[in-house]
C-alpha cells in the first residue's frame, strides 16, 4: 500500500529479493521463477508480467544496472545479523548453511547492496516475522535484521 500511494503517472514499481532468498515462498515470494525481463520492465499497469502488479520477483541478476522508481526489497535470512554482523547463508536442501568462501561473502553482501540501490525515488524492505514452528524462519533469522535496520535509522511502516 505505502508502494502505491507514493508512485504516480507512470512510475515504475516491484517486488526484488536476492536470488538466495529460498523461504519467502510462503509469502508469495518465489525467486526461484524467471522473470522476462522486457515483461517485468517495460510491459504497463494492465498486463500482468509487468513489475506493477508485484508478483514477479525480480533478483539481484535481473535488475543489476537497472533502476526502477519504488522498489519493494524482501530480505530472507541469507544474509542476516548475528553478534553485530551481517553473516551469509545459503539455502540448500532443507536447511541454512553458513557460507565459507570470501568470495561468495562478498557476493552475497553486494546482492544486497544491489538490491538496495535499485530504487530511484524510495523503497520500502518487507522482513518477514519468524516461525516458532519452522525452523527454517527462526525468529533470531529475522528480528537481528529488523533490529539493525531500525537502529540505523529506517522507520517502520503501520
Amino acid at each position: 500500500n505505502w508502494i502505491y500511494s507514493k508512485a504516480g503517472g507512470t512510475e515504475r514499481y516491484g517486488l526484488i529479493a536476492s536470488s538466495g532468498a529460498k523461504r519467502l515462498r510462503q509469502f508469495g515470494i518465489c525467486v526461484q521463477s524467471t522473470i522476462q525481463a522486457k515483461n517485468w520492465f517495460l510491459n504497463n499497469k494492465e498486463d500482468v508480467r509487468s513489475s506493477y502488479f508485484l508478483e514477479d520477483t525480480a533478483t539481484e541478476f535481473d535488475i543489476q544496472g537497472l533502476e526502477i522508481d519504488w522498489s519493494l526489497v524482501a530480505w530472507d535470512a541469507d544474509y542476516r545479523m548475528e553478534n553485530g554482523s551481517f553473516k551469509p547463508y545459503n539455502f540448500s536442501g532443507s536447511k541454512w548453511k553458513m557460507v565459507r568462501n570470501q568470495d561468495a561473502q562478498l557476493y552475497l553482501k553486494n546482492t544486497y547492496r544491489v538490491l538496495l540501490t535499485r530504487a530511484r525515488q524510495g523503497f520500502v524492505i518487507f522482513i518477514p516475522e519468524g516461525s516458532d514452528t519452522d525452523f527454517t524462519r527462526q525468529h533470531s533469522f529475522y528480528d537481528g535484521i529488523y533490529q539493525y535496520l531500525k537502529e540505523v535509522g529506517i522507520t517502520e511502516l503501520s
